[in-house]
């Protein structure tokens, strides 16, 4: 129904900074009401955890290990969640998924993630 194409990883090295998107789409005709757009992270071996969400008001929450480094925003407008990572870390490296949840057309609900950007920290 809602599909998330992400965008944004790449090879960084310690202490650099990137800024990763995700746009959000649905059919021609269709009215999405998100309610919560976030980012996750899956190391290897590791689960999925989240890194940070903000809601269609602007509330935000983050994981603690990225607070103060990490940034999300969103344009409602267009759909589009961003995270902004500054002071990048080596136990940064992982694959980052998009998330969001909300409505369609007023009747259906879902969740929704992207296909993972891959975020690498090297020194």
């Amino acid at each position: 129904q809602v599909q998330l194409v992400e965008s944004g990883g790449g090879l960084v090295q310690p202490g650099g900074s990137l800024t990763l998107s995700c746009a959000a789409s649905a059919a021609s005709g269709s009215i999405v009401t998100i309610n919560t757009m976030g980012w996750y992270r899956q190391a290897p071996g590791k689960e999925r955890d989240l890194v940070a969400a903000i809601t269609r008001g602007g509330v935000t929450n983050y994981a603690d290990s990225v607070k103060g480094r990490f940034t999300i925003s969103r344009d409602s407008a267009k759909n589009t969640v961003y995270l902004h990572i500054n002071s990048l870390k080596p136990e940064d490296t992982a694959v980052y998924y998009c998330n969001a949840h909300g409505v369609v057309s007023g009747v259906s609900i879902f969740t929704s993630w992207g296909q993972g950007t891959q975020v690498t920290v090297f020194s």
